[in-house]
């Protein structure tokens, strides 16, 4: 064989190395982008739990509350100082939670605990606000709040002026939620959500 077939050979193996080199390239930024893309199917799942930044000496702390879902799910709640109800939710897939979402912006301080309650993937929440909460005084603002599906959309309703929902009932097939108090009712359908005021 002569220098030019040698040089030939030379240059054909180098290509194979080059192409060989690519492809790996291309794999690891293949696996990378499969990743990422798990994790905005999931939601952007990659936070951690965030917990309620209002001074509580017990544990645990009544200013936020977690449940789990039957697929793994979960959801939390939480109150800041800055009079808002905050969620989030778990991603079992993607091993995270997503960004705090604000559920309520109140007019006045968090006031007794979060009651969540969750049932073939529908998920009902009661949240309270009021003055002089800590004092004993009753709640000015008291939520009801239903998510299903992603759990991204939350539809609430607001009663002023009330002690506050003190049971979530989430029917067997998660199309309706009824709120009580005593004798008070406040019913959720997922064919019509919250009674329009």
């Amino acid at each position: 064989m002569n220098r030019a077939g040698v040089r030939t050979v030379a240059s054909g193996a180098a290509a194979v190395v080059v192409l060989l080199a690519g492809c790996g390239q291309s794999v690891g930024r293949d696996a990378a982008a499969r990743v990422d893309g798990e994790r905005r199917a999931a939601g952007g799942h990659t936070y951690k739990l965030r917990h309620s930044d209002i001074p509580w000496s017990g544990s645990p702390s009544p200013f936020e509350s977690r449940v789990k879902l039957a697929d793994g799910r979960r959801v939390a709640m939480h109150y800041l100082k800055n009079k808002r109800l905050y969620v989030q939710d778990y991603s079992p897939r993607a091993r995270g939670w997503s960004k705090p979402a604000v559920v309520y912006r109140a007019k006045t301080d968090a006031c007794q605990g979060i009651t969540l309650k969750a049932r073939a993937g529908t998920v009902a929440a009661i949240a309270d606000f009021g003055h002089y909460c800590a004092d004993g005084e009753p709640p000015t603002e008291s939520i009801a709040a239903v998510a299903t599906g992603r759990l991204t959309k939350w539809d609430r309703h607001l009663t002023e002026d009330f002690d506050g929902w003190e049971k979530a009932l989430v029917s067997a097939s998660g199309t309706s939620v009824t709120f009580k108090r005593g004798g008070d009712t406040l019913k959720w359908t997922k064919a019509g959500g919250f009674p329009k005021p």
